[in-house]
């Protein structure tokens, strides 16, 4: 009996292979799921909720999608990390599926999309993209969706009218990935690099590629809008970013980095064959595409002394790549080699997901050896804990306060991570709403009255000294288990009484960025 398939526009997907990669990306997406609440909200999130909170077509450090995803998240789901989570949680999910999906589009067969989706996961910036909700997450997932797209275009009809779905989707996961970080940039300058380098270049003559244009364009119209009646305020920021990244060396190994971030140590020859299977091969030569997007977005980043991270979403193309040169090469082995190869390739699989986990998901007990390991490789699990205790701390300084001075008191907090912490965890302790001069928390002002008196969070004494006020030292910040993050290189808490500055005029010159 002939087995069945799902048509998606031309070609074809066996129901057993689609059944197959749809599973894995719901054992993706339940994975994120069941460990997503263990420890609490990244300094990151607690500012993306308060944004979340405050919609717009804007804000200071990222375009709006990513806080409108968590806002409706939220709203279906209830107030918790969980569902806070959510969204990152399905977009690698569905970076897993469609990274199936492109070893599909350049001639792979069941064992190569199963690879392929399996090997996604495998990458621990991905199992990271998804344990928190960053801009990262969603941005990973457009640019596996335009590298799938480009190949629909690739394997479809020479006929640009009946590639015009295939055109206009392209523009709208462009114009979306804008609308979720500005980097998708790079991604659509590699996309037309690729189409001018290819027989793509043929379908610009027809209306379509400019319609997927416009669309594009017509997505990203409300944010380019916001941008310009706030004076492109996100250039001042990442004019300031950028140059702290630089002082500090988070931009000195780019090239280095590519190593590891593409999939770990145990799979980064998977995507280093498949580019140049896709740059050198004459079997490849219909999906060259890839090796130019890929090129150009490494160029552009390298040119402008990006960190590493930033191309990470370019891998699962190359990923999948690899996958299909693998399975063309079992093919070629006698049966009993061919069942050794898959096994070789399962154990290495299962090991470069096990080193993953272990590294990206947030499982192991704080403290513990696992807990220990992934803080030698970074930092995002340490800055999920303390918050709470924070505000506890904090609360306890405000409630000291004569009752008539808390009602002209303000909580001033130098970073967005503090700010958010107040503003999520504060009421329960009848706090009032945080000020700060960071990001998107200086438009917010600070409040209908001026302060008379300010707690302040995140400074030291030689910070402190030169603050036209009378401060004084009210609690240092103990953050529990022993963990070391940003918190603790500036735990002091201050009380600040007898201003002597006007706040109308102060304001204005308190802006920061981070």
């Amino acid at each position: 009996m002939a087995t069945p398939h799902f048509r998606l526009w031309h070609g074809a997907l066996s129901r057993p292979a689609l059944g197959l990669l749809l599973a894995l990306a719901l054992a993706r997406l339940l994975l994120h799921l069941l460990t997503n609440g263990q420890y609490g909200f990244h300094r990151d999130e607690l500012a993306l909720l308060d944004d979340a909170h405050h919609l717009a077509w804007g804000y200071v450090a990222y375009p709006p999608l990513v806080p409108f995803l968590a806002h409706v998240s939220m709203q279906l789901f209830g107030d918790s990390l969980t569902a806070f989570r959510a969204p990152s949680a399905l977009a690698q999910a569905l970076a897993m599926l469609f990274g199936g999906l492109i070893a599909r589009e350049l001639g792979g067969h069941r064992f190569a999309q199963a690879l392929a989706a399996i090997a996604v996961a495998c990458v621990p910036f991905s199992l990271l993209a998804g344990s928190m909700l960053q801009y990262t997450s969603p941005d990973y997932l457009w640019w596996v969706l335009a590298a799938w797209l480009l190949l629909k275009l690739a394997n479809g009809d020479n006929d640009p009218s009946a590639n015009r779905w295939w055109w206009l989707g392209l523009g709208a996961v462009i114009g979306l990935g804008m609308m979720t970080r500005y980097t998708m940039l790079f991604c659509a300058a590699g996309i037309v690099v690729a189409i001018l380098a290819t027989p793509l270049r043929r379908q610009l003559a027809s209306p379509w590629p400019w319609a997927g244009v416009a669309v594009s364009l017509l997505v990203f119209a409300p944010n380019a809008w916001w941008q310009w009646q706030h004076d492109f305020i996100y250039l001042d920021f990442v004019q300031h970013i950028h140059a702290r990244d630089v002082r500090i060396g988070r931009t000195g190994d780019f090239l280095g980095g590519q190593l590891m971030l593409g999939a770990g140590p145990l799979l980064a020859w998977l995507w280093l064959v498949g580019l140049a299977w896709l740059a050198f091969a004459a079997s490849a030569r219909q999906w060259r595409g890839l090796a130019w997007l890929y090129a150009m977005a490494l160029l552009l980043f390298w040119l402008a002394s990006a960190r590493d991270y930033y191309l990470a979403p370019a891998y699962p193309m190359l990923l999948a790549a690899g996958a299909v040169l693998v399975e063309r090469g079992i093919a070629r082995l006698r049966p009993r080699a061919a069942m050794a190869a898959r096994g070789a390739i399962a154990l290495l699989l299962f090991g470069a997901l096990s080193a993953a986990a272990a590294v990206a998901l947030p499982v192991a007990p704080i403290g513990s050896p696992g807990w220990q390991f992934s803080r030698g490789l970074h930092d995002n699990f340490a800055e999920q804990v303390g918050w709470p205790e924070l505000v506890a701390q904090v609360a306890a300084v405000y409630h000291a306060l004569p009752e008539a001075e808390r009602a002209q008191t303000a909580i001033y907090a130098n970073n967005y991570g503090e700010a958010g912490a107040i503003n999520r965890y504060g009421p329960a302790h009848g706090l009032p709403v945080a000020i700060s001069g960071i990001n998107s928390y200086w438009a917010r002002g600070y409040g209908d009255a001026p302060p008379a008196t300010v707690i302040v969070l995140g400074d030291d004494a030689k910070g402190i000294a030169d603050t036209p006020a009378t401060c004084t030292l009210a609690a240092r910040l103990r953050i529990p288990h022993g963990v070391e993050n940003e918190e603790s290189g500036h735990p002091d808490i201050y009380v600040c009484r007898d201003l002597r500055f006007d706040w109308a005029k102060a304001w204005p010159l308190m802006r920061s960025f981070g």
